[in-house]
């Protein structure tokens, strides 16, 4: 990158069940977009720029979106990138400020979504022209296909592996649902504040063994935005005291190691998480060893254990001894989805990642509340979607 890049501010809605509240997308993303703006202290008219997420709804929903913000005439792109929607705006906005293109862009995200489970893939169509068939081929080939959510599924297998291989149990992939439900209680825009023990969590309807409801993420409406800027903005506007540099931040997709194993471990994207993260911490001269707090994709519990591994908190096979430890939240080595991830808080596919990056925000500046993580410097984000696309993204709290 050409020049540093720092977020001066950030909102979301609260994240809802669908049909719950009488919204249209345009309404939430107006009211993440208002927040972000508010908290940068600026005017709609100094964005230059605006990359919008969202899966579920029609092409130019992205205009439709940000014309309730202003009708400025600034470009405005569509992003879809499946689950890592959000995290892809957001880096598009850090690109166009560290390439000298712009000095402000707005990075928003939205979903409305639908009742019920995911299926194979967020575009919709038939199995056959879904862009992630290849993917279900693979888990097909090995364990069958069963009459279960498709997303679930794979996943489902890819804990199956796990424990397998590793002897990883099933207390232990629990033990992530209720870390991640117990850490919700705190944020007042977690779809869900409720707290479990890790047996009500395994005693709760199974989805796909050895995965229960209470260790999936929702489907969920919601919003959220950062409005990223260069060094030079932030001195002409006297921002320092809201910046917090993005730091390094790296997209990888599927290479031949997501298939060539046959292993649903490697085909839900660890790979790509692995090599997303090494990129950051080289770009960035940070390691995991320098890092407080982490917002990360528990899409399913299990994802959240292959993500330790893959960011190099523990070695192979090792990630469910860190929930048994506690290393993963408060007063351990690390705090893990503070927010609630998106088992608890929730998952519109287009607002997570950059709901990821406001609640890093907000602990890196020390606004997180009875969340906050005590010092908290340095965050890393991790947003993955299937198809696929992993982008990790390191915060750091600025000097200034």
């Amino acid at each position: 990158m050409t020049s540093k890049v720092f977020v001066v501010g950030v909102g979301m809605t609260k994240f809802e069940k669908p049909e719950t509240r009488d919204w249209q997308y345009w309404d939430m993303a107006k009211e993440a977009g208002t927040a972000a703006l508010a908290d940068a202290g600026i005017p709609y008219d100094l964005v230059e720029q605006v990359p919008v997420g969202y899966c579920y709804q029609a092409s130019t929903a992205g205009q439709r979106a940000v014309y309730e913000l202003g009708l400025s005439g600034v470009p405005v792109y569509n992003v879809n990138n499946n689950c890592a929607t959000g995290s892809t705006a957001l880096m598009m906005a850090r690109q166009f400020v560290a390439g000298g293109l712009n000095d402000c862009v707005l990075a928003l995200g939205f979903e409305k979504m639908t009742k019920g489970a995911l299926g194979a893939g967020s575009s919709g169509g038939d199995f056959a022209t879904s862009p992630v068939a290849r993917h279900y081929g693979v888990m097909a080939a090995k364990h069958g296909f069963e009459m279960t959510p498709p997303t679930a599924q794979i996943f489902g297998n890819a804990a199956r592996e796990h424990m397998e291989r590793y002897g990883t149990t099933a207390e232990q992939l629990a033990g992530v649902g209720a870390k991640n439900h117990g850490h919700s209680a705190n944020n007042p825009n977690a779809q869900f504040q409720d707290v479990y023990t890790v047996e009500e969590i395994l005693a709760a309807r199974t989805i796909h063994a050895p995965l229960t409801k209470l260790q999936c993420s929702p489907t969920s409406d919601g919003a959220a935005a950062a409005v990223v800027v260069s060094e030079r903005f932030v001195r002409e506007h006297g921002l320092e005291d809201r910046a917090v540099e993005i730091a390094g931040q790296a997209m990888t997709t599927d290479t031949g190691e997501s298939f060539s194993s046959g292993s649903c471990i490697d085909v839900v994207g660890k790979p790509m998480s692995r090599a997303a993260a090494h990129a950051v911490y080289e770009e960035s001269g940070l390691g995991i060893e320098d890092v407080d707090v982490i917002e990360l994709h528990d899409c399913f519990s299990i994802n959240e254990l292959l993500t330790y591994e893959a960011l190099g908190m523990c070695g192979e096979g090792e990630s469910g001894k860190l929930i048994g430890d506690g290393a993963t939240t408060y007063g351990g080595r690390w705090v893990v989805n503070p927010s609630g991830g998106l088992i608890s808080k929730g998952h519109p596919l287009g607002a997570t990642g950059l709901a990821q990056a406001a609640e890093l925000v907000w602990q890196l500046r020390g606004e997180a509340g009875p969340r906050q993580v005590e010092g908290a410097r340095v965050g890393l984000a991790h947003n993955i979607g299937l198809g696929g696309a992993a982008v990790v993204t390191l915060l750091r709290r600025s000097a200034g």
